[in-house]
């Protein structure tokens, strides 16, 4: 498999969060702004991508009757090292996240990957495979909290002085007006609703393309090159 394909699927044709809809509790409830979704996101990543290299490496030595122990096993003991970090280095990020750090031993897009990918594949694919993943998962959640944080309270990269403890509290971007802000977008079902338009969208540029691409060929074997 060519690897512009690969990303492009991971990242865009089989997005986990716009298209397989997995893991939609941590999306949904972390997405009310945009420094929380992409610092759940990151961390989800980077737990995807060492989990699916630890079972790459061991997958000839994991029994197959007991993978699905081992592999929570495995996936638990980097969820703790990563929230022991985050507690360590990044506290007032670790308090904003709360139980969404935990939590992602049980988020299936974790779990999927292990078993359908990195139990099946090399350590090269399975490291990319889960970087990838990470990477669109948080995409995907990037901009569903950036529409509902803007309209939900009218700011953009509100509390970005977790992440930078250079910056202020005040360091973030005022958008709207709190006179014109639509409250919908920051409760639960604004993001139900956002994460529909964003998959309706994602399917319109979709349909267009494979249009294009139709129109493309028909244009090409409508008018074939003279051969005289």
């Amino acid at each position: 498999m060519k690897w512009s394909t690969f990303l492009r699927k991971r990242l865009w044709n089989n997005n986990s969060s716009l298209v397989q809809l997995l893991g939609l509790c941590p999306v949904l409830a972390m997405t009310t702004n945009v420094v929380n979704a992409v610092g759940l996101g990151i961390a989800t990543t980077f737990i995807l991508t060492i989990t699916n290299s630890i079972i790459a490496i061991f997958k000839y030595i994991i029994p197959q009757n007991i993978r699905i122990p081992i592999f929570m096993l495995i996936i638990s003991s980097t969820v703790t090292c990563v929230e022991m970090i985050l507690h360590a280095y990044q506290f007032n990020l670790y308090r904003s996240l709360g139980v969404f750090i935990p939590l992602i031993v049980t988020n299936c897009i974790v779990m999927g990957r292990a078993e359908s990918i990195a139990y099946q594949n090399s350590i090269l694919v399975s490291f990319f495979d889960g970087l990838f993943t990470g990477l669109g998962s948080t995409l995907a959640m990037f901009f569903i909290a950036s529409i509902r944080e803007i309209f939900g309270n009218g700011t953009f990269l509100f509390g970005i002085n977790k992440v930078f403890n250079i910056l202020e509290l005040n360091d973030f971007f005022t958008v709207l007006n709190k006179n014109m802000i639509i409250i919908l977008a920051a409760l639960p079902p604004g993001g139900f609703l956002v994460l529909g338009f964003l998959i309706a969208f994602k399917n319109y540029l979709d349909k267009n393309k494979t249009k294009t691409k139709k129109k493309c060929l028909k244009c090409i074997y409508s008018n074939p090159k003279d051969n005289t």
